[in-house]
């Protein structure tokens, strides 16, 4: 074990020129954590590093989710087999800066990583029922070029807000360059009423992608099977109350939707997933 100022190395991976994962634990549609629950579970991924929390959380308190508490946590796992580096944490709430040089630092001199890929989910006023559209954002306009071969929209030009700061995703591919290491964000459209549980069907997109990128050779029955739960759930949803099953119809044929409607299919898809408990990391 070594460790220095503020991250602890238990053991040093012995791989070659391995990619970077990074799963968020806090974004739209729970992709980050899903992701890596998914990729855990196919995969045994192994423990090896972590960022202190000290510096970069708050610690007199602690986030509860559906009655469970939520440390802030910042990990690193490997998997040998897949010549695979995943960075799992919780967004830093203090010195951006030195979080994502310190990412950087194990990730290029413990790791020596040879590119970087960030994973993140964005609201979107549209319908589980539809298709789920990667987007990436890139640090080099070569990248392009190698992602040409996947369906992605590869032009997504965003600006971060008048007032607000970059996402977490954009300042650690921004560093990066500038450390001339290859990085991309990956974005997937979240429907609004599916943001506070999970959307699997995005989940089961980005796997997807990830394992035609990095040859994981995985297998989908599991998460299959979750997604059809899931469907089913909401549709016992909208037998149960029909207003909410025109509300997503108007979303499918993109008419706009009142603030009354979205909340309340907000309520009752969120009660009903709830209650089932779906997630990819459960299969």
């Amino acid at each position: 074990m070594s460790s220095a100022e503020n991250y602890v190395i238990d053991r040093k991976p012995e791989l070659k020129d391995p990619a970077l994962l990074v799963c968020w634990n806090q974004d739209a549609g729970s992709i980050g954590q899903d992701v890596f629950k998914y990729l855990n579970h196919r995969l045994g991924l192994t423990l090896f590093a972590e960022i202190e929390p000290a510096e970069f959380f708050p610690l007199r308190g602690v986030l509860v989710d559906g009655d469970v508490t939520q440390f802030p946590e910042s990990k690193f796992y490997y998997c040998n087999e897949k010549n695979l580096i995943i960075f799992k944490s919780s967004v830093p709430r203090f010195e951006w800066y030195k979080f994502i040089k310190t990412v950087l630092d194990i990730s290029q001199k413990v790791c020596r990583v040879k590119e970087i890929c960030t994973l993140g989910g964005m609201i979107s006023i549209s319908a589980h029922t539809m298709p789920r559209i990667l987007m990436a954002t890139m640090n080099k306009p070569e990248i392009k070029s190698t992602l040409c071969d996947f369906d992605i929209n590869l032009n997504l030009d965003y600006e971060s807000p008048p007032g607000q700061r970059p996402t977490t995703s954009s300042y650690l591919i921004w560093e990066a360059m500038r450390r001339k290491l290859p990085g991309i964000s990956i974005w997937v459209p979240v429907p609004f009423y599916l943001v506070g549980v999970n959307d699997i069907r995005a989940c089961r997109r980005v796997v997807d992608f990830l394992n035609q990128w990095l040859r994981l050779g995985l297998e989908f029955s599991g998460i299959d099977k979750l997604l059809g739960e899931q469907n089913q759930s909401i549709l016992q949803a909208t037998e149960a109350f029909p207003e909410i099953m025109e509300t997503i119809r108007k979303l499918e044929t993109n008419n706009v939707v009142t603030e009354d409607e979205s909340a309340k299919l907000v309520e009752v898809i969120e009660e009903y997933l709830k209650a089932g408990k779906h997630g990819p990391g459960g299969e």
